[in-house]
């Protein structure tokens, strides 16, 4: 039986899983059966900011209800599209559900989901990318690439800009897997100084992972020997941790770039701040001026050197934890929602 797995968007809390009932496929269409998907912080994310970011979109459903987006694997289940044949299968952006119908444009290295209703959205969502059989490493492709092209475009955003002239890169939520990213990244450059801010009970995780060149407690902030001038990049979207980096740095902070909301329960409203304006970074828009600089296949080419290696060592600080069916689902979300896994876990869904 097809389901899909639906949360109220007044309160994530709220969780159903509702039937679908079987329909034919209309002329073009393609039903996909959705094998497995990563569940992050980056998931709850998206849900927090659906409706100012259109998130809930992708996937519509009942006006009260949404379905949070995921990344992972599916295969072709049935086609009525000459493009696409039954056992295909696509690494890409899906809903917390059993299937997705799409009707698919196809090109060289998969397809685009062209449906009327995700026209007006982020293009780079609505990419389905051709995969061969199961990998060893789909499990932690699906729980660290969505989050790994956010964190090579921070990357070079900020190389463009010659780091604001800054000394440090001040990282929030350190143990966040977008977070480690950057931090892997920027170590790799150097150049800068990496520092995390982390809580205690994942100081001694973010210290091991060996790419921040210091890592603080966010109550040690204030007074830890930090050396400026500073940037700062926000994974917790907690307006205190803001306000206190603002704070301690004022005018030494040379750019202030808001990413996620791994806090998200913690308050965001804000008052004025000394130092730079808080920026938010939309990934998007960064894909979009790059692939123009960049001519030919240039962009995928320095981002696969970037992730080759990085996913390769995944293994070595990310253990997978996979769950099956409805009450998995469910359970891993609720846990998500509510302050997440360890961070050196990763959760892997099969519906």
């Amino acid at each position: 039986m097809a389901w899909d797995f639906v949360v109220a968007k007044s309160d994530l809390r709220r969780t159903e899983v509702q039937d679908v009932p079987s329909s034919p496929l209309a002329d073009g269409e393609v039903r996909l059966a959705i094998e497995s998907f990563a569940l992050t912080a980056n998931n709850i994310t998206y849900a927090v900011f659906g409706e100012m970011m259109k998130y809930w979109d992708f996937f519509p459903t009942a006006d009260d209800f949404g379905r949070v987006p995921v990344w992972g694997f599916a295969r072709v289940e049935a086609s009525n599209h000459p493009g696409l044949e039954v056992g295909q299968r696509f690494y890409g952006y899906w809903p917390m559900s059993t299937h997705l119908t799409v009707t698919p444009k196809v090109g060289k290295a998969g397809f685009a989901d062209v449906a009327p209703h995700r026209q007006h959205l982020a293009a780079v969502y609505n990419q389905y990318m051709a995969v061969g059989d199961e990998s060893p490493l789909e499990a932690h492709t699906a729980l660290l690439q969505p989050l790994f092209i956010t964190s090579f475009l921070i990357d070079d955003q900020l190389d463009e800009a010659g780091f604001h002239g800054a000394k440090s890169v001040i990282l929030s939520s350190a143990s966040s897997k977008t977070a480690i990213a950057l931090a892997a990244l920027l170590k790799k450059r150097g150049g800068v100084n990496v520092v995390g801010l982390t809580s205690p009970r994942n100081q001694a995780f973010v210290e091991g992972l060996g790419f921040y060149d210091q890592v603080v407690l966010y109550g040690d902030l204030p007074t830890a020997p930090i050396a400026g001038p500073t940037v700062f990049v926000d994974f917790a979207g907690d307006s205190a941790v803001l306000a206190a980096v603002h704070n301690r740095f004022a005018d030494g902070l040379k750019a202030s770039i808001l990413v996620g909301g791994t806090h998200w329960e913690a308050p965001r409203a804000q008052v004025a701040l000394p130092g730079p304006q808080p920026a938010f970074f939309f990934a998007p828009d960064r894909v979009a001026k790059r692939r123009q600089d960049w001519p030919g296949g240039e962009f995928d080419q320095r981002y696969g050197a970037a992730w080759a290696p990085f996913v390769a060592d995944a293994p070595r600080w990310l253990k997978v934890e996979e769950g099956l069916g409805q009450d998995a689902v469910r359970a891993a979300y609720l846990a998500q929602v509510d302050g997440g896994t360890a961070p050196d876990v990763g959760v892997v869904l099969r519906p």
